[in-house]
């Protein structure tokens, strides 16, 4: 008798463990995803989306390099002199 391999066990999750892992917002993930910044979603039925959970923390191992060696797009600084309007100060109240 040939000796099989063992299989190999993908785990998956569901959006809401998802979320708990990656705190970002459902259109974040799906943007990322159509940009292929992010693992892809799949069906395991017509009503049910799941991610490999060794996709997901491989990409969150990559993100967290990436920010140490500081190579993570960070957004720009807002410029304050585009505003509208200014921020009201008020006065310490005694």
């Amino acid at each position: 008798m040939k000796s099989q391999e063992p299989l190999a066990v993908t785990r998956t999750i569901r959006r809401h463990e998802l979320r708990q892992i990656v705190p970002l917002a459902d259109t974040t993930i799906y943007d990322m995803e159509q940009r292929g910044e992010f693992p892809q979603r799949f069906y395991l039925t017509s009503r049910c989306v799941v991610w490999d959970l060794a996709e997901v923390e491989a990409w969150l191992e990559e993100r967290r390099r990436a920010s140490r060696a500081k190579t993570v797009k960070r957004a720009p600084m807002p410029d304050v002199q585009l505003r509208k309007t200014r921020p009201i100060k008020h006065p310490a109240r005694a």
